[in-house]
């Protein structure tokens, strides 16, 4: 087995990276690391994030460092001022026991002249944004003669940020007689167009295969309404009680409004994009890392520099634009040899999306069901059952307070002790799950069936058998059109009783004297409840679920309410301002003039406007003035 000392790496440096945990070299930095100590030719990598990259080009650059002169002698570019600090944390802590070296890290965000008294101290190394840097070199504030070392990390994401003429004109002030490495998960056409300008002879490593996804990593989705993500990301995390992961937005906007519903939910959860300070940043990186935060909710740009080995679960809230994306997303998870899961929420327009990203990283998503409220439940208890299982007990710190507690709760056996100690913990989660709807997700697309000829001889009792579609009840309802009630009545009627809930409605089938229709299963007693004591008109509304072996429209002859025209309006259009009903349903014709609704009546010339009148027979004849 291959050692780091096999690679050639320097003893200080050695002694650094073992209490770190380093072990064996990982392959990028096998094939990396021993080239760039003794060999002059520029290097390509090629290698997804997590994969060691930091390490293959920081430890050779820091070998290569001679800390007798005070000039600088590598320059490292970085995307995000979070890579940026990342990226100088770790070389930091790989020479740790090298005396005198000077590392600068160099971004936007922070204050400029703090940087240059810095820089006319002397730095040695350079860690450092495209933007800032440009800035100092344009002040005079930086010079770059004797710079024998430049890396280009995460080059792919600085040319989707826009740095590609900031690089171009930072490598027109470096020296032609230097090393150059350049490391990216991807190769695209201005990438490869850089390394023909301005790298010599670059050697190139992959770690794999080109755009290949990690094989730790396995990628699941959930086909959603798009309206019911959130729902559905709430499942999938309640699901998870030991998620630790990070969940992906596209914009800022959307990542804040995730972050802040899950916060007023109960999670813990927060938010990183760029309209956040650099300290607001760094706090909530470091909450992060940490792990005092088990979600994070950010965009693809800002979670950049934030590199964590451990994360359970990346979440795809919103599926990127650009396919390599999605693998930096997937490559933060399965590292250092564990497993993790990328999880993609979807809607059905988004399939072809994923299909893409399917032939992209050479791998297929594993189609799941969102948690059904019992599942999730079920996980939760055995989850707290695991922790009490295995929560320490500090006997001497508890043992004065113990003998008072259990004289307290004698009269308690150990079967009620124990329902009331997990009811302090799922009561919340019980009430929220109660009657909780069945997030099914979007089925596919059935074959399309040649249209059945409407059958006119269909009765009431034809319409009383139908059974509801798989995942809804059919709902029983005491009125009908004879009674003024119509779709719009029913709407309406839910929309006042509910309170904000949302009920999503099925077929409806309105008859004379009764109705019928259909609701998701886990909202039936809810709409049952909602309407219990309500009045249509005078008339006290009664619903069930529906028994398709009941004579409806036997029970129901003859028990409508006559209504008045006024009322019938206001039952089929609510109380929607009368030019606007004129237009509902489709286009009437207005039987008195001959027009359709809603348009004006063509004015027509009176025959005195016209310069002639009519005899007692109705001829025309001049007006006599």
């Amino acid at each position: 087995m291959t050692t780091f000392q096999d690679l050639g790496v320097r003893e200080d440096l050695l002694r650094a990276i073992t209490e770190l945990g380093y072990e064996t070299p990982m392959p990028i930095q096998e094939k990396v690391i021993p080239h760039l100590l003794n060999e002059d030719s520029d290097v390509v990598g090629l290698a997804q994030t997590g994969t060691g990259k930091t390490a293959a080009f920081g430890l050779p650059t820091l070998q290569r460092i001679d800390t007798a002169c005070a000039c600088t002698q590598a320059v490292i570019l970085d995307p995000t001022r979070e890579l940026c600090l990342q990226t100088c944390s770790d070389l930091t802590d790989y020479a740790k026991y090298i005396d005198g070296l000077n590392i600068l890290p160099v971004y936007g965000g922070s204050s400029i002249e703090v940087q240059i008294r810095a820089l006319r101290r002397g730095v040695h190394i350079i860690v450092a944004t495209p933007g800032r840097l440009l800035d100092l070199i344009k002040r005079g504030e930086v010079n770059l003669e004797h710079v024998n070392t430049v890396i280009l990390d995460e080059a792919d994401e600085m040319l989707n940020m826009g740095f590609v003429d900031d690089i171009n004109e930072i490598l027109s002030h470096v020296p032609e007689q230097r090393k150059m490495l350049l490391f990216s998960a991807t190769m695209p056409k201005e990438i490869a167009a850089i390394a023909k300008n301005y790298m010599h002879n670059p050697q190139e490593y992959v770690v794999g295969t080109r755009n290949e996804g990690s094989a730790n990593v396995r990628h699941v989705y959930y086909m959603v309404r798009a309206q019911d993500k959130y729902l559905a990301l709430k499942r999938i995390v309640d699901y998870l009680p030991r998620i630790y992961g990070i969940i992906f937005c596209r914009t800022r906007a959307t990542a804040q409004e995730v972050a802040s519903n899950l916060i007023q939910d109960g999670y813990n959860a927060d938010a990183l994009h760029g309209d956040l300070s650099q300290a607001q940043r760094d706090a909530v990186m470091k909450k992060f890392r940490e792990r005092n935060l088990q979600l994070l909710v950010a965009t693809d740009v800002a979670a950049r520099g934030l590199d964590v080995d451990d994360l359970t679960h990346i979440i795809s809230y919103s599926l990127p634009d650009d396919n390599d994306v999605y693998n930096h997303r997937s490559g933060r998870t399965g590292r250092a040899g564990k497993t993790g899961v990328s999880i993609a929420i979807i809607h059905s327009r988004e399939r072809g999306k994923l299909r893409e990203i399917e032939k992209h990283i050479g791998k297929q998503f594993e189609r799941r069901e969102v948690p059904k409220p019992n599942e999730i439940i079920e996980k939760q208890l055995f989850n707290l059952a695991d922790r009490i299982e295995k929560v320490e007990v500090k006997e001497d710190e508890i043992a004065q307070y113990l003998p008072s507690v259990l004289k307290k709760l004698s009269w308690l056996t150990s079967e009620e002790l124990l329902k009331r100690l997990l009811s302090l913990e799922f009561n919340r989660l019980l009430d929220y799950y109660k009657d909780a709807p069945v997030l099914d997700y979007v089925p596919e697309k059935k074959p399309r069936e040649k249209r059945v000829k409407y059958d006119k001889t269909r009765t009431a009792a034809d319409k009383d058998s139908r059974t509801a579609e798989e995942g809804y009840e059919r709902m029983f309802i005491n009125v009908g059109k004879a009674d003024g009630f119509f779709a719009p009545s029913l709407i309406q009627l839910l929309n006042d009783n509910t309170h904000g809930q949302r009920i999503d409605l099925g077929r409806i089938d309105l008859l004379t004297n009764y109705s019928l229709f259909d609701v998701r299963q886990g909202d039936a007693h809810r709409v049952v409840s909602a309407l219990k004591n309500v009045d249509f008109f005078g008339k006290r509304l009664y619903l069930e679920i529906a028994d398709p072996n009941k004579d409806y429209a036997a029970e129901n002859a003859g028990t409508e309410v006559k209504l008045n025209r006024r009322e019938r309006r206001r039952a089929m259009y609510g109380d929607r301002p009368r030019e606007r009903r004129r237009g509902y349903g489709g286009n009437f014709d207005d039987k008195h003039y001959g027009r359709r609704a809603g348009k004006p009546a063509p004015r027509t010339r009176r025959d005195s406007e016209r310069g002639f009148a009519r005899d007692k027979q109705g001829r025309k004849r001049d007006r006599k003035s």
